[in-house]
């Protein structure tokens, strides 16, 4: 059975944050089984608990579409260097430390990307991104669409999708789930 998990970012956000419980209640209204947990270290968020939390307890896997939002989006990436998924959809996307030392702690940035294991793990990735993201710059998110391609929606006014609702966002992983 299919089912979406909804990983957050770092900083202490939740699985109750920004548009989460939104995209949850409405993919879950399509009778779609979706998984928005807290993750643990929430602050943060290091690839040494993120990652093996994915596997063992969420249990991502081929017939599991990741929605990762920042921090969540990175984890989505790095989880499909080694695991099988249905597909990610990426929010708010970095592929480096962006010269924050939290972020280099967090261990997502200590290795090559192996972008085409990423590509190769999963059928699909859509990337969301928007220029004016105060955190990561809009050529993170365009380096990533290079590499992995997929679909990509560049905005220019959503920040870092901290908003109640993304309309396309629901429209896109719904439209995944179907195929």
């Amino acid at each position: 059975m299919k089912k979406v998990v909804i990983i957050h970012g770092n900083g202490g956000c939740t699985g109750n944050h920004f548009w989460i419980p939104w995209l949850r209640t409405e993919l879950e209204k399509k009778g779609h089984v979706v998984l928005a947990p807290t993750m643990p270290d929430n602050v943060e968020a290091k690839a040494s608990v993120w990652l093996p939390y994915m596997r063992d307890v969420l249990t991502c896997d081929k017939n599991t579409v990741i929605v990762g939002h920042s921090s969540g989006a990175v984890a989505a990436m790095r989880y499909a260097e080694e695991y099988k998924l249905l597909g990610s959809v990426l929010v708010g996307a970095c592929y480096t430390d962006l010269g924050y030392e939290s972020e280099r702690l967090a261990g997502y940035y200590d290795a090559p990307w192996e972008w085409e294991q990423i590509k190769s793990n999963q059928e699909f990735v859509a990337l969301f991104a928007s220029s004016d993201d105060p955190y990561i710059p809009i050529t993170e998110a365009q380096f990533i669409h290079d590499q992995l391609g997929g679909e990509y929606y560049e905005f220019a006014d959503q920040g870092h999708f901290m908003n109640k609702h993304v309309p396309l966002l629901l429209e896109t992983v719904s439209s995944k789930l179907l195929g």
